[in-house]
């Protein structure tokens, strides 16, 4: 007879396997879509402004239309989803965000951009969280930090293929190809029917034993070429929570955890949204050319993917709270270096330092938001917190957009931005409780 397990205890196990970066690689492509999706605004703002004659705050704002959306959606997405499943709602996520992102090219004015921009915000804001949790859910303890935080990366990968696409499309076939291009994501979303699993943790929650088991059946045959014989009641669940939703994670237990990492977030959404936002717009007005400006904003989101790898690694070695404190210190020191830059070289290497630090400071938050919150909840709690910082997103290109017109300069521009960055790492370092090594199921009552 088999001992009672958690199913933590069966993934540790197993350890790293070709299971896990199958469940890896599904869900970073699902991401980089997104990021695509999202990102091809910032390559094509000055080409919209231009033709639709807008204000720089309506310039801004071609970028936070979809924050709205990616506030509503992702909201929305993480309470359904703790309640239909995380793998439904991946997947129609993927779906919504592709056929609106196709819409979008035939577009006539800039109201009617802005509404098909929050309604493609709602797919792509439901992919986000709902990802995030499922990476966190099938990965060893030991090594969570790392695939919760380095899945961000294939998001910040969209942005780099969105600048390519754009560099060689817009001064060619002009804006609006690029949204068709945003499109072809909708076919991924037959391979993901197919070939992505339901997290075992959910659908033992439910009370779906069988199924759950099911889901390790296969995880063990991938890594060992057979399963275990497993039987109902062989896996262990926590006790029942008190509450689910939106009433669980503002409880007593949960509550200055969720308000923490609520302002957290928001702030670091502000400064990674109105800096990548914006930057290529910047660099055009500073001189640089369309060409040139578009090459360094790639070039900075190309780096960027190496602080959304390399944070949950360190993440795993110092904890989750020293990593972030250093990550968003390193911003706000960053983004006023990259204020400063007075030439080509200058701007290059500070950009490059800009988009590692920044998405180092924000991929590194990912673990403290799946760890923080029990299975039955925990996609509540993820996609609530990262919907608060959709406002910051929203807010961002839009107050550097009102900072210009107030008269700040390139350098003023950056140098607000190091404030949010922070007020990060003051947050972090008073308030925020270390989750290192523990299991998923070990989330019962968490105290900040």
């Amino acid at each position: 007879m088999m001992n009672k397990v958690m199913i933590s205890e069966v993934i540790d196990n197993l350890g790293i396997s070709k299971f896990t970066f199958k469940i890896y690689f599904l869900i970073g492509l699902v991401l980089l879509f997104d990021g695509f999706d999202y990102m091809i605004v910032a390559y094509t703002m000055p080409q919209i402004s231009g033709e639709w004659g807008l204000t720089l705050v309506q310039t801004g704002s071609l970028a936070s239309w979809s924050l709205l959306g990616l506030m509503i959606g992702g909201l929305f997405a993480g309470i359904i989803s703790d309640r239909i499943g995380r793998k439904n709602i991946l997947i129609f996520s993927c779906l919504a965000y592709s056929i609106l992102t196709f819409s979008i090219y035939f577009a006539l004015n800039y109201e009617t951009f802005a509404i098909l921009r929050i309604l493609v915000g709602f797919g792509l804001g439901a992919c986000i969280p709902v990802s995030v949790t499922l990476v966190s859910e099938f990965a060893p303890t030991k090594n969570r930090g790392f695939f919760t935080s380095s899945i961000m990366a294939f998001y910040i990968m969209g942005w780099v293929v969105a600048g390519i696409v754009a560099t060689y499309v817009v001064p060619v076939f002009g804006w609006r190809i690029c949204y068709l291009v945003g499109a072809l994501p909708a076919l991924y979303v037959l391979i993901l029917a197919f070939f992505l699993n339901e997290s075992p943790h959910w659908l033992l929650s439910k009370g779906r034993e069988k199924e759950a088991i099911n889901v390790i059946s296969i995880m063990e045959k991938t890594v060992k070429g057979e399963a275990s014989d497993w039987k109902e009641g062989d896996l262990v669940a926590p006790p029942p929570p008190k509450s689910f939703g939106i009433k669980a994670i503002f409880s007593s237990e949960y509550r200055l955890a969720t308000i923490n990492l609520c302002v957290m977030y928001f702030m670091g959404s502000l400064v990674i949204y109105g800096i990548t936002g914006w930057l290529p717009s910047l660099l055009v007005e500073k001189g640089y050319g369309l060409i040139k400006s578009y090459s360094f904003a790639i070039l900075q989101n190309l780096f960027s993917i190496v602080g959304s790898l390399v944070t949950g690694y360190i993440a795993d070695i110092i904890g989750r709270r020293k990593n972030v404190i250093l990550g968003w210190t390193f911003t706000a020191i960053a983004v006023v270096l990259l204020g400063y830059a007075t030439n080509q070289w200058q701007v290059v290497f500070c950009g490059v330092l800009v988009g590692i630090t920044m998405n180092y400071g924000l991929s590194g938050m990912q673990p403290l938001l799946t760890e923080a919150y029990r299975t039955e909840f925990r996609n509540t709690g993820v996609a609530c917190t990262q919907a608060f910082g959709r406002i910051g997103g929203f807010c961002g290109p839009v107050a550097a957009g009102f900072v210009q017109q107030m008269g700040l300069d390139f350098t003023g521009t950056l140098i607000f931005f190091a404030v949010p960055s922070l007020i990060c790492s003051i947050v972090a370092l008073l308030f925020v409780r270390e989750t290192i090594g523990e299991r998923i199921e070990s989330v019962v009552n968490v105290k900040v």
